[in-house]
C-alpha cells in the first residue's frame, strides 16, 4: 500500500469515527430532550396549588404562575435540543423517505415546543374559548403544531423501523408508546367537545408522558444502533449512510 493510500485510509477511518461521535451526540440530545420535556413532573414536588385532574400543563407556566420559569426553561431546552438533533439527523443519516420525514418532524416539534414555551397560555384563556381555539390563542396554535409534529415523527420512525426491519426498540416499546399516546389523544379530542369533566388533565399528562418516553426510546435506539453499526456495515442500519 502506497503512502497516499495509507493516508486516504487513515482519513476515512478518522471521518468514520467523527461521524460516529456526532451520531452518538444526536442520541444524547434526544434522550436529554425527552427528560427535559417531562419537567412538568416537578408539579408534584414544588409547592403548587393546582389539581392535576382538571388542569392543563400550560397553566404551570402561564404569566404569574409560581415557578413558571422552571417549566418554561424545561420546555425551551427540550425544544432547542430537538431542533439540533433533528437537523443533525438529517445531515448524519441517509435520506430514506420515512426516516427523513421523522427527522424533519422532530425538528419541527422542537421549534413548536420553543414557541409554545415562549408564548404561554394567558390566564383568561385557560377556559374553553369555543371552536378552533388556535384562532384566538397563539399558545393553542403552537401546542397543536407541537402535538401534530411529534405524532408525525413517531409514526414516521415507527413505519421506517418496520419497513427497513431495523431499530427493534421502536418496533416494540416505541410502538406501544405510540398506541397509548394515540388513544389518550383521541380521549382528549373527544372529551374536549363534550360537557362535563372527563379527566382532561390526567389525559394530557399521560399524553405528554408518552411523548417523553418515546423520545427517550428513540435516543436509546439511535445509540444502540450506532454501537451495533461499529461491527456491521453502516449502510445496513436504518437511516445510516
Amino acid at each position: 500500500m502506497t503512502p497516499s493510500e495509507h493516508e486516504r485510509v487513515a482519513n476515512q477511518v478518522a471521518a468514520s469515527r467523527y461521524r460516529r461521535i456526532l451520531r452518538g451526540a444526536v442520541a444524547v440530545l434526544i434522550v436529554v430532550a425527552g427528560i427535559c420535556y417531562s419537567s412538568w413532573l416537578l408539579e408534584f414536588v414544588l409547592p403548587l396549588e393546582i389539581d392535576p385532574t382538571n388542569s392543563f400543563l400550560s397553566q404551570l407556566d402561564e404569566p404569574g404562575a409560581p415557578y413558571g420559569w422552571v417549566f418554561t426553561t424545561g420546555d425551551t431546552v427540550s425544544g432547542a435540543l430537538l431542533v439540533v438533533a433533528g437537523i443533525g439527523g438529517l445531515l448524519l443519516f441517509a435520506r430514506r423517505r420515512y426516516s427523513t420525514v421523522g427527522w424533519v418532524a422532530l425538528a419541527c416539534f422542537g421549534a413548536a415546543t420553543i414557541a409554545d414555551a415562549q408564548a404561554p397560555l394567558q390566564p383568561e384563556s385557560a377556559t374553553d374559548s369555543g371552536l378552533f381555539p388556535q384562532l384566538h390563542q397563539l399558545h393553542a396554535l403552537t401546542s397543536s403544531l407541537a402535538v401534530f409534529s411529534i405524532f408525525i415523527a413517531m409514526m414516521a420512525f415507527t413505519v421506517a423501523a418496520f419497513k427497513y426491519r431495523r431499530w427493534p426498540i421502536l418496533r416494540h416499546s416505541g410502538l406501544w408508546i405510540l398506541i397509548i399516546g394515540s388513544v389518550v389523544t383521541a380521549w382528549m379530542l373527544i372529551a374536549d367537545n363534550l360537557s362535563g369533566d372527563y379527566g382532561l388533565g390526567i389525559a394530557q399528562r399521560i399524553q405528554v408522558t408518552a411523548m417523553s418516553l418515546w423520545l427517550v426510546a428513540l435516543g436509546v435506539q439511535v445509540a444502540v444502533a450506532e454501537r451495533a453499526g461499529r461491527t456491521n456495515d453502516p449502510a445496513s442500519n436504518l437511516g445510516h449512510r
